[in-house]
């Protein structure tokens, strides 16, 4: 097998990838996770800082 042949595996390997990572971002099923993940850059900070401390367990923590 000569070089040629290499490359054309590996031209093709990387169009199936190409096209499985484009079929799997335009699927509609991940529609609506992509949504709430694009929309995590307009939170508030502070609201889910609040958030991450309601979530700590009460109690001691010097104990």
């Amino acid at each position: 097998m000569d070089w040629g042949l290499y490359h054309s595996i590996a031209t093709v390997a990387a169009f199936i990838s190409f096209i499985g990572v484009c079929w799997w971002a335009y699927s509609p099923k991940n529609k609506k996770r992509f949504q709430q993940d694009a929309q995590l850059v307009f939170d508030d900070p502070a609201e889910s800082d609040q958030q991450d401390q309601d979530d700590q367990p009460t109690g001691d923590r010097h104990s």
